[in-house]
């Protein structure tokens, strides 16, 4: 039984392996993938050096603005690095208003913090990363039988409650997101806000448009208290879930 035993266990951990190291080699049999890699990685490597950045980035992180319609790239190396901005792209197109997404078909993009936990390289919208929505504090605060689902960033400049970009942009986006995956980044973290909460501009708007609303009110504060924190430290909170479906920060 030894035998048998030992010849599992080898196949679990190659496996494994495969899954960290082989996850570029994986997608690049993908027409469109393999597409991006040619026509982006070189350019990428040369904005990662003029930016002082060590390519490929080991650890990404997201962070999109829906009034301000601004999707960030923020990278680092390693996790006692503070991330640094690397590229913003423009959200190219919106649906829905301000406030979370709470039920299938209200065209809302999600607020909240969410992390990518698909890449679609066969995408009706050319190519598509996917969003753990509904989350934990979704599932608590959303319609418990019809929460939505199905929420990407991807590229053709379309949506009915994602988050799209242009195609070139998505290629890049998605090149940097596969390195990162490749490096063992499993969990790339996304923050959706309403607003960018340091532009007085934008903060008026969000000010305006939920001042009858002390639900929004205290939700969009939860919300500005992780990104106040990533403003002053440029690392991410612990961001738990508490019984109500609020967000916490541990």
């Amino acid at each position: 039984m030894k035998r048998p035993l030992l010849i599992f266990l080898i196949s679990i951990l190659s496996a494994n392996l495969m899954a960290q190291t082989g996850f570029i080699d994986n997608q690049r049999v993908f027409p469109r993938v393999a597409g991006a890699i040619k026509s982006k990685e070189d350019t990428l490597k040369k904005q990662f050096a003029n930016a002082k950045l060590q390519w490929p980035a080991k650890d990404m992180y997201l962070r999109s603005f829906k009034y301000d319609s601004q999707l960030e790239v923020w990278v680092r190396n390693n996790s006692t690095e503070p991330y640094k901005l690397f590229k913003t792209y423009k959200i190219c197109a919106l649906s829905g208003t301000l406030g979370p997404k709470r039920i299938e078909g209200d065209y809302q993009v999600p607020e909240g913090f969410y992390y990518i936990n698909e890449f679609n390289p066969k995408s009706m919208y050319h190519l598509s990363l996917g969003l753990n929505y509904p989350n934990a504090s979704d599932r608590l605060l959303s319609d418990s039988i019809k929460p939505g689902s199905d929420i990407y960033i991807h590229g053709s400049c379309i949506t009915v409650g994602c988050i799209p970009i242009q195609n070139d942009q998505i290629e890049e986006l998605y090149v940097l997101a596969s390195h990162a995956r490749n490096q063992g980044q499993d969990f790339i973290p996304v923050h959706i806000y309403p607003v960018r909460f340091s532009n007085n501009r934008s903060q008026e708007y969000l000010s305006r448009n939920s001042k009858e609303d002390s639900d929004y009110q205290k939700f969009s504060t939860r919300l500005k208290e992780v990104y106040d924190f990533f403003e002053e430290n440029k690392k991410l909170p612990l961001i738990s879930v508490n019984k109500k479906g609020e967000y916490i920060i541990l």
